[in-house]
């Protein structure tokens, strides 16, 4: 896939890329070419960020490879779908515990559990060679995360209870320690302070930038899909004493690369008691078409939801062991939404401070035995049915006594991507700018 292409494959390969771009994204392009053409110019500034907007092309390549890692129970495991470098972060679970993982389902689904690893090993390469780290040096990181994640598993498969393990207050080191610390700092007050105003003795958004007034009509809907959204909330995770009023509606744009063209809309609802200093932020989003969901043949798995704001929602209750009590999801206008508090308690980790391969190295291995984490709940411990076996012995019956082998794969593969993609992206950029994405242009 990588290296030094004679002129008519490199148009072939730009061809896929546009086809693999149109056809993941055409729909939410027509609705919106404006934001798409934003993204595309995020996506154009550098590889990483190309990488990030592009998980469709990634499927479409790994799905074309022999994956012998993948059998008829590690092909169906719950994945994140969607896991580079960036999608770590700090949140409160939901038992008040402050937790560094995994922080973003939008493209959650069943499929390899090879490709999270891969996934992330393409990011870690990438990232790396932008820090002017060696080969070597990139691939001794990939190596440590992928032993520290089989590591994890093992763990998993001689502990009874598979929410014992996290990274917390008391068990996280270096950088990652420090997210966690910043997050305790945080207030929802101070969140509070920042997105709403006192408008007669009571909260309400302000008008800020990417806030949009929505008309009556338009409001009213959204209260009744937010009405319909609170039966969709475990009876187990229900707050007593809470009667989830609605206070103020917004519509929201301006999200990120990965949430382009994705109609949103933030609510504002009364929290445990009638003062200001507790109310919650809701963000109601459209479900995206997941990534991994374009390349998995399986109609059991598809059929398994009623529309992508259900399986987001589903995929984050099965991904962590004490999801947001507020996550549910509804719809509007027949188009699936998910719905989760929008949290006063999220850090995010700051790679640009991390140069050196020791300090990268500290987190990466964190990062290993989180991702081993969030794949070893999934399965059927946890409050779904689609993934009825254990995870951690399906994994570790399939790596066996090949450790070795097993990592070479994923390090080779990282390492072999992440030149793919750095080709990919100076390709990218010249269909953007000459006008060969259908649907958006450049200007």
């Amino acid at each position: 896939m990588a290296g030094q292409d004679e002129p008519a494959e490199a148009d072939e390969r730009e061809t896929f890329i546009v086809e693999a771009l149109v056809d993941a994204f055409s729909d939410l392009m027509a609705a919106d070419p404006g934001a798409f053409r934003t993204k595309f110019r995020k996506m154009a500034a550098e590889p990483f960020a190309f990488y990030r907007g592009s998980a469709c092309l990634f499927y479409a390549d790994v799905a074309a490879e022999e994956d012998r890692w993948a059998d008829e129970r590690t092909s169906r495991i719950w994945i994140q779908g969607d896991l580079h470098a960036e999608n770590f972060g700090t949140y409160m679970d939901g038992s008040g515990v402050l937790i560094f993982d995994v922080n973003d389902f939008d493209e959650a689904y069943v499929g390899h559990f090879t490709w999270d690893l891969k996934r992330f090993a393409a990011s870690v390469a990438l990232m790396c060679w932008q820090k002017a780290l060696s080969d070597e040096a990139i691939g001794d990181l990939i190596e440590t995360f992928v032993r520290a994640y089989a590591a994890q598993v093992r763990w998993f498969l001689d502990t009874e209870d598979d929410a014992q393990f996290a990274l917390n207050l008391d068990t996280a080191r270096g950088a990652v320690l420090d997210a966690l610390r910043v997050a305790r700092l945080s207030t929802r007050a101070g969140m509070l302070e920042r997105f709403t105003r006192l408008d007669d003795y009571d909260r309400v958004f302000r008008d800020l930038s990417g806030v949009r007034r929505l008309d009556d009509d338009e409001r009213a809907k959204v209260v009744d899909a937010f009405e319909r959204y609170l039966d969709t909330i475990p009876e187990t995770k229900r707050f007593r004493g809470i009667a989830y009023d609605v206070k103020d509606v917004v519509g929201k744009t301006g999200f990120g690369v990965g949430s382009a063209g994705l109609p949103s809309y933030s609510v504002l609802i009364e929290g445990f008691n009638q003062a200001l200093d507790n109310d919650a932020i809701l963000s109601m989003k459209q479900g995206n078409v997941a990534a991994p969901s374009l390349v998995v043949d399986d109609q059991a798995v598809h059929g398994f939801f009623q529309h992508h704001g259900h399986r987001t929602a589903v995929s984050q209750r099965a991904l962590q062991a004490h999801a947001d009590p507020l996550l549910g999801y509804t719809d509007l206008d027949e188009v699936g939404f998910v719905v989760s508090e929008i949290s006063p308690y999220s850090s995010d980790l700051d790679w640009s401070e991390l140069t050196e391969p020791a300090e990268l190295a500290e987190v990466i291995e964190q990062l290993g035995r989180a991702v081993a984490k969030v794949h070893c709940v999934a399965d059927s411990d946890s409050d779904q049915s689609l993934v009825e076996f254990q995870t951690e012995e399906a994994i570790i019956a399939v790596i066996g006594d090949a450790e070795d082998e097993f990592v070479d794969d994923i390090v080779e593969f990282g390492r072999r991507y992440a030149g793919t993609v750095r080709a990919d992206h100076r390709r990218f950029v010249e269909a953007f700018r000459r006008g060969r994405i259908p649907g958006v242009s450049s200007t």
